[in-house]
């Protein structure tokens, strides 16, 4: 069967690398360029997801701004204190709800279907999370941005999930419906995404990335969820082969920094932050009527 009309959103995550995204995404808003018929954001990317839902500009990048070097924000004190690097009830509380409040009658006004991957740790399987309404569905995005080793198991629904980028880091394929990857449950794919990562084109992961979480054996009852640590690096690394083949097929146009991305996921200096988000903005800037073309295919 033929996909559907329309042009899905794809946000890959990376902590502090989000900032990019952001500045593409502030663009796109400013220009009025709305129309995706899907948003699937991962970690980071779930986060600048909301932002745009709920038509923010400069919401994201506010925050990773102002709060970069705030202890209750992202810390090795946030993490002896509540058992997350990053502080979920100061960012998914505080922030969300009163320091830089999300507009929640723009966010759950928004026909646009978003959708907060996770991994299900049980099943060591990613889990596309429908997140249309707040404050109800705040959990779906902190559970998409759950680090592993350094963050809290969040359990909704008797389900239990962590950081989505272990299992679909980039889900352009769900997206598309291509062959070979999970179906959504009332989700009819599309015939093109818009796919922002954020690593350059050149990058490639390596296949240790996730020592940290294996050798903490907070997992060890979660094989299936070990597997899906130990292949990781693999994995994104196919994804991402597969990834310029439907950008090369036209099915995609990917959005990746020109040079190497130095930011840490979890940084605190101002400077590579801004100039992170800069760089978003100028490409966004530079390939606007391309966007506007693609989006305008059917």
């Amino acid at each position: 069967m033929e996909n559907g009309i329309g042009t899905a959103l794809v946000l890959e995550g990376g902590g502090f690398r989000g900032m990019f995204t952001a500045g593409i995404l502030d663009v796109l808003m400013e220009h009025g360029i709305y129309g995706f018929s899907s948003a699937w954001g991962v970690s980071a990317g779930a986060i600048n997801a909301a932002s745009f839902r709920s038509r923010q500009i400069g919401r994201t990048m506010r925050i990773m701004l102002a709060f970069r070097d705030d202890r209750r924000f992202m810390s090795l004190s946030s993490l002896a204190k509540t058992g997350d690097l990053a502080g979920g009830e100061f960012l998914y509380g505080d922030v969300q709800n009163d320091l830089d409040p999300c507009d929640l009658e723009t966010f759950n006004a928004n026909p646009m279907p978003f959708f907060a991957v996770a991994s299900d740790i049980v099943f060591g399987s990613a889990a596309y999370l429908p997140t249309n309404h707040f404050p109800e569905d705040v959990a779906n995005v902190r559970a998409s941005a759950s680090m592993p080793a350094v963050s809290r198991v969040v359990e909704i629904d008797g389900h239990r999930y962590l950081d989505g980028g272990t299992t679909d880091a980039i889900p352009f394929g769900v997206a598309l419906g291509l062959e070979g990857e999970a179906e959504v449950e009332g989700y009819e794919p599309v015939r093109r995404a818009l796919v922002v990562v954020t690593q350059d084109r050149g990058y490639v992961k390596s296949g240790n990335s996730e020592g940290m979480a294996i050798r903490s054996h907070r997992y060890d009852g979660y094989p299936y969820y070990l597997e899906a640590l130990r292949t990781r690096g693999e994995r994104y690394n196919a994804q991402r082969a597969r990834l310029w083949e439907h950008e090369a097929a036209g099915d995609c146009l990917v959005m990746a920094p020109e040079k190497p991305v130095e930011v840490k996921v979890n940084e605190h200096a101002g400077a590579p932050l801004l100039d992170l988000y800069l760089q978003g903005r100028h490409l966004a800037e530079a390939r606007l009527d391309e966007v506007r073309a693609f989006m305008a295919e059917d």
